[in-house]
């Protein structure tokens, strides 16, 4: 393929060959012969995007799932209408937090939906209710785990940290990616990080025939359990890192912390460890300390991080995942939750950038939408959905919010470029960057191209 009269992001015109799924050429460029021509009238091109953080399975399922929490779902009377869905079958929920309605349990579900089985995510991922429904079918199937709560011998309804028990009690496969991966290349996205922390042998095994056979366009770097040792990994799917998910109220001893840590490292695998809260930041600094750090350590979202702390990612040579897009979709429920002392160090962006630390973006899909376009504007803007502002003089330029998502997964300290060799994975926008810039629409691009072939096009 040719594509001719595209814009570079410093403005400067090119023409670009793609040949055996790689960039041969950039300049001023004849057609050779019979080869596929693309006019781009001068939009920007770009390498695809990359999502740094997400959730391709719960992605995938989300789209037969009902939001349930904010902003759509702000108090117990919306919830209570936005479950009275058609049908007689599972009933899945998304999003809820507790500002909603409280710590839900099963008898409160029951007074909501008595007549069919129901289950609801936290917002953190973390957590499903289950209603009496719910619990009859999944205890009828399988032995319940540590995990399902019970209080005076009697099950609440909720279910911590087990969602492969859950998957398993349910019988279910996990769903086929391609309207997922459809959605993420009307995006310009042509990789992702793959973060979810049970991911193991089985798990790539799965990723990889979905991308074989042409489900999953994306390449893909899988992150997971220390089992993906055991993965067979291909030209599209590689590793990714070993994936410590931690919870403050449940934080393991720290000698355990800096034995996966130091365990990944002898077996070759870097380490992303989960962070949302300052105390879980500060215990794992400590356990990097003791175990030692090594190139492509990375810290998932650092929430809330304090100077002191900024300090220690900064000696210890740690990059920084940050999901920018939280400050417009939950930044609201931040500032009404988050002590005031705390709002200043929430997802910051331009004073880690300042101090050297290497940042990219994600969008922590499902758990976050996954427009890394809209996480552009909200790294720009730092404004919530009802408009207020979150740590104005945290905000990033247009370049340096697309930068987040330009960055090179297997090195997150490069830039991926335009260049002869690159491989030939491209978003396409309708206009130069001097007018994308003021807007960061996911509607400008106008087609993305993976391993040299269209992915998707608005109007090809």
């Amino acid at each position: 393929m040719l594509i001719r009269n595209a814009s570079l992001l410093d403005g400067s015109p090119a023409d670009v060959r793609i040949a055996h799924g790689r960039i041969a050429a950039i300049g001023r460029l004849d057609r050779a012969g019979e080869e596929a021509l693309l006019d781009a009238e001068g939009g920007l091109l770009i390498p695809g995007l990359h999502d740094h953080h997400i959730h391709l399975p719960a992605l995938a399922a989300k789209r037969a799932s009902i939001l349930c929490g904010p902003p759509e779902v702000e108090d117990e009377p919306a919830l209570r209408e936005r479950l009275r869905q058609p049908g007689t079958g599972w009933l899945r929920g998304i999003g809820y937090h507790e500002s909603i309605a409280g710590m839900l349990d099963a008898r409160t579900l029951d007074d909501m939906l008595p007549d069919r089985p129901v289950r609801i995510q936290h917002r953190s991922g973390r957590m499903w209710f289950l209603n009496s429904s719910a619990l009859d079918i999944l205890l009828g199937a399988s032995t319940p785990p540590p995990g399902l709560e019970q209080v005076d011998g009697r099950y609440t309804g909720r279910l911590f940290d087990a969602d492969r028990w859950l998957r398993e009690a349910l019988g279910g496969t996990p769903p086929p990616l391609a309207d997922t991966s459809a959605l993420l290349a009307s995006y310009g996205i042509t990789g992702v990080t793959e973060m979810s922390p049970a991911n193991d042998a089985t798990a790539a095994a799965w990723f990889a025939t979905e991308q074989a056979e042409g489900r999953l366009r994306q390449r893909c770097l899988l992150s997971g359990t220390l089992a993906l040792a055991d993965a067979r990994f291909t030209a599209m799917l590689r590793p990714g890192c070993a994936k410590l998910h931690l919870h403050e109220h449940d934080l393991p001893p720290l000698d355990e912390a800096t034995a996966f840590i130091a365990t990944a490292h002898d077996n070759g695998w870097p380490v992303a460890v989960h962070c949302t809260t300052e105390t879980e930041l500060a215990y794992t600094l400590a356990a990097f300390d003791a175990a030692g750090s090594r190139q492509g350590d990375r810290i998932e979202h650092a929430s809330i991080a304090p100077d002191p702390l900024v300090a220690e990612m900064v000696r210890l040579e740690l990059r920084v995942v940050t999901q920018p897009n939280f400050v417009a979709e939950r930044g609201d429920r931040y500032l009404a939750d988050v002590e005031p002392e705390l709002v200043p160090v929430l997802y910051r962006l331009r004073s880690l950038a300042s101090t050297g630390l290497v940042l990219a973006g994600g969008s922590d899909a499902p758990f976050g939408e996954p427009d890394p376009w809209a996480a552009m504007r909200a790294a720009v803007s730092r404004r919530t959905y009802k408009g207020r502002i979150v740590g104005a003089e945290e905000a990033l330029s247009p370049e340096e919010a697309l930068a987040l998502f330009l960055a090179d997964p297997a090195d997150l300290s490069r830039q991926r470029r335009i260049a002869p060799g690159a491989d030939a994975d491209l978003c396409l926008l309708d206009r130069p960057w001097s007018l994308a810039r003021t807007r960061l629409q996911a509607r400008d691009v106008r087609a993305t191209l993976i391993d040299g072939a269209v992915a998707w096009g608005s109007d090809l």
